[in-house]
């Protein structure tokens, strides 16, 4: 089923039990500014251990939703491959807009604005964002300069870490997808 932002739908037991153990990941890396999350209900049970663990209050923030599938939200992704549509969404996501939703175009811009205004309120400082998959793929291949077209060759996993340092330079792509490596290591890169 292709979620979207669907309301009410909620962690399985073992999504809670992965909420927990990237919760203690996070938890290894020091000083975290700031705990965001989407506010669809998945990705706010999902960080609420996080920001237990690290001692944040946690802060909803509108712009890191889900795609917005419009007519699409619900529906089987079984059903949605056998459209015609779905090459696009495949292959050319950059010319593509759901059905009574968003682009693919639209996801990104708001995504990538959303992150760029967090990372100048917290200027240096380490943030984490729960958020979606597709989202989060976009947002990746923002960091690294490749079109959005390309955005489907990346994969993310529930309750896997992506970290992207933006430095004055440039962002610096540090982990995608990461569900079992010490994130300790991450804190001075």
């Amino acid at each position: 089923m292709l979620p979207g932002r669907a309301r009410g739908l909620h962690l399985s037991d073992d999504g809670r039990r992965q909420a927990e153990a990237v919760a203690k990941r996070i938890a290894a890396v020091p000083r975290v500014a700031a705990v965001y999350t989407s506010p669809l209900e998945r990705a706010c049970e999902t960080a609420a251990p996080i920001a237990r663990a690290c001692g944040r209050a946690l802060r909803v923030e509108r712009g890191l939703l889900e795609c917005d599938f419009g007519d699409w939200t619900g529906q089987s992704l079984r059903r949605l491959a056998r459209k015609p549509e779905w090459k696009a969404v495949q292959r050319h996501p950059s010319g593509f807009r759901f059905p009574g939703g968003e682009s693919f175009v639209e996801m990104q811009a708001r995504v990538t604005g959303t992150l760029g205004r967090l990372i100048a309120r917290h200027k240096g400082q380490t943030l984490v964002a729960v958020f979606h998959a597709d989202p989060i793929k976009t947002a990746v291949a923002h960091a690294l300069g490749i079109h959005l077209d390309l955005f489907q060759r990346i994969m993310i996993m529930p309750a896997s870490v992506t970290a992207i340092a933006y430095r004055d330079q440039g962002p610096v792509v540090l982990t995608v997808n990461s569900t079992d490596r010490d994130l300790a290591a991450l804190a001075g890169a």
